[in-house]
């Protein structure tokens, strides 16, 4: 279990340097970026988790917390090289699902409506990313080479290779063209 833990570390560095400009060396990733904390901090919690340590992986989700701002729960599923920029406030509920090289600014939310039992989080495809303040809310899927703009509140799926904005969301490119198409609400009643 140790080499698992010790490797996602190594994995969230390379992540780090390879993607951030002001990753300068190991010694500042792992002192002074908080994004990094969280990832590291998450891919333990996730692994206590996954091995039935549920009360030590509320602990190090809670220490991460506090320590970053960033809230990931350890129940969360996440693939590789997830990159956290500028993380203050975000918040990953239990049942979201994370692909891999998925990049998070601040004060993203993937969360649940509460009206749900289950999945009741966002699934967020490869390659997507969700920019500051941008609010992913229910069981809706952003899949994979989506952009999420700043602000945006996405109620709905979001197809592939899409860019959305507003509030409510509304897909502004798709497939490298420009469309202007609304994105239907999984939240509301019908």
């Amino acid at each position: 279990m140790l080499d698992k833990m010790l490797a996602a570390i190594q994995e969230v560095i390379k992540t780090y340097k390879k993607k951030d400009p002001a990753a300068k060396s190991t010694a500042l990733l792992l002192l002074a970026h908080p994004g990094v904390h969280a990832v590291a901090m998450y891919r333990v919690s996730h692994l206590l988790w996954k091995n039935d340590f549920r009360f030590m992986a509320g602990v190090v989700s809670y220490t991460a917390r506090f320590l970053t701002g960033i809230e990931i729960h350890p129940g969360a599923v996440i693939g590789k090289r997830l990159f956290i920029d500028h993380g203050m406030g975000i918040v990953i509920g239990e049942t979201a699902v994370i692909g891999n090289d998925v990049m998070i600014f601040h004060q993203v939310t993937l969360g649940g409506t509460g009206k749900q039992r289950g999945k009741r989080h966002p699934t967020i495809g490869d390659n997507v990313m969700l920019s500051a303040g941008s609010k992913i809310i229910g069981n809706v899927v952003i899949a994979k080479n989506s952009k999420v703009g700043a602000n945006a509140v996405v109620l709905g799926d979001v197809p592939a290779n899409a860019t959305v904005i507003g509030c409510p969301a509304k897909i502004v490119k798709l497939d490298g063209d420009r469309v202007e198409i609304p994105i239907k609400s999984k939240t509301t009643k019908k």
